[in-house]
């Protein structure tokens, strides 16, 4: 038995985590040939089969399935390491702040331009992300969230309350009465968000014009007269615009907002400073 590669280990949680090599190659970033020849080679070296090849796919043999959760902790180990490295890293390079994509594009983009100037040696990579970037794997660096996490080793802080408001361009309240609206709404993927269990509560029987999972979609959607959108009014700095605030019927839904950080992580110089400065945009 020689030494495994790292890297072929990595390979082996990839087809695992995803299941087919097309998928695996897609996460890695990789041909779906160079994971299969990971995957050999891992073989070669430990002397074992760890996949049986079908032609409808992989499928983990037994002694694969006893080595995931030693090469799980592993990577955990390598992540970890990385994270301790990262704290000894000068006020510079890439800090990753994932947050969601309404959030990131009418919040956060239109008002960082002081914090990338306080920070000349920092690059930002804001991504906007509906799914919740996994922080124990690096996949960001900070993350901006709505429900708050409970797993160990994360640091988290309370950046303020979001409130919900009924809006709709103004010429279109002017055409029509109450009763007469149609709604700009959520569509499935958004289903169990609090706003817009509210929205259907109080819709009655009155119609949905537009459907989206997409806050920047509906926001303008009815910016431009389609209907009557239930929006974050913390998100889009509602004075603009032919958009106007309903306040009857008045929505009581109250979200906070979360910034999450890895305890390890956000002792990097570079990561504590781009964290204040978010920090400080909701405080100003």
């Amino acid at each position: 038995m020689n030494q495994p590669d790292w890297d072929d280990l990595r390979h082996f949680l990839a087809l695992h985590d995803a299941g087919t090599l097309t998928a695996a190659a897609r996460s890695a970033g990789v041909e779906h040939t160079t994971v299969a020849r990971r995957i050999d080679a891992l073989e070669t070296a430990l002397a074992v089969k760890l996949f049986d090849r079908f032609p409808k796919g992989w499928s983990l043999t037994a002694a694969g399935k006893a080595l995931v959760p030693h090469a799980r902790q592993m990577e955990s180990g390598l992540h970890g390491l990385l994270r301790a490295a990262s704290g000894t890293a000068a006020l510079s390079g890439k800090v990753r702040v994932s947050a969601p994509p309404a959030l990131a594009a009418y919040l956060l983009a239109p008002r960082l331009k002081a914090a990338v100037h306080r920070l000349p040696g920092i690059e930002l990579d804001l991504r906007g992300e509906a799914r919740e970037t996994d922080l124990m794997r690096r996949e960001s660096d900070i993350a901006l969230r709505f429900r708050r996490p409970t797993a160990p080793g994360l640091a988290v802080r309370a950046l303020t309350t979001v409130h919900y408001r009924l809006y709709a361009s103004a010429a279109y309240l002017e055409a029509r009465t109450p009763e007469q609206w149609e709604f700009v709404g959520y569509d499935e993927l958004m289903q169990d968000t609090p706003q817009h269990q509210w929205l259907e509560k109080i819709r009655g029987g009155r119609r949905y014009c537009l459907r989206s999972n997409d806050l920047g979609a509906l926001f303008q959607a009815a910016q431009a007269g389609c209907g009557v959108a239930v929006l974050p009014e913390y998100f889009f700095g509602i004075q603009r615009g032919d958009l106007v605030a309903i306040d009857t019927p008045a929505c009581p839904v109250k979200r906070k907002l979360w910034i999450v950080m890895h305890e390890d992580v956000r002792r990097a110089a570079a990561v504590r400073a781009v964290a204040d400065e978010l920090i400080a945009l909701f405080i100003a």
